[in-house]
């Protein structure tokens, strides 16, 4: 004899049963044709399950830096929220830049094109960019004072240290 074990709401009473009763409580499974096939799965909301609506309300009225990365699922902001409108920064839209592929007749890079190593850009590369052809010349011409300042200096020469850092650090500085 087996013992059956049912339970019935609170209370869980077992009973002797002979080997060949199967009594099982269970869901009965339908595997129809009805169950297969497409599914609309576009009829079911699916919102952000990230967080309770309370913390959700919370997050709009205090913002947490360290639990906004949790909410903002890895994407960059396009905008700040300032008195609670959200405004949007052109700057931080990314732009992609797409060659023009007309008249091509099919794009394809080989290959057989050689790797090109190229090292990081320091600043005495810049350095070497933009001052060095100006410096060379004025000391060819004998332009320099007496204190190797230039006779006739550039803009950028003119500029102090803090005006050319603020310059550097402007918004659309990279596009000049």
């Amino acid at each position: 004899m087996a013992h059956l074990i049912i339970g019935r709401g609170n209370t869980i009473t077992s009973m002797a049963t002979p080997s060949y009763v199967a009594l099982i409580n269970s869901r009965p499974l339908s595997t129809s044709a009805a169950a297969l096939g497409k599914r609309n799965f576009r009829k079911f909301l699916t919102y952000g399950k990230r967080g309770t609506r309370y913390l959700k309300k919370d997050m709009r009225t205090n913002p947490d830096p360290e639990l906004e990365k949790v909410f903002d699922r890895g994407v960059r902001p396009v905008g700040v929220v300032t008195e609670k409108k959200f405004k949007s920064i052109p700057e931080m839209i990314p732009e992609i830049i797409v060659p023009d592929l007309n008249g091509f007749k099919k794009p394809y890079v080989s290959y057989k094109v050689p790797d090109v190593i190229q090292g990081s850009f320091g600043p005495q590369d810049l350095f070497y960019a933009v001052y060095s052809d100006k410096i060379a010349e004025d000391v060819k011409n004998n332009k320099l004072n007496e204190d190797g300042s230039p006779a006739e200096p550039s803009e950028e020469e003119l500029l102090t240290a803090d005006e050319a850092k603020k310059k550097a650090l402007s918004i659309g500085s990279d596009m000049y």
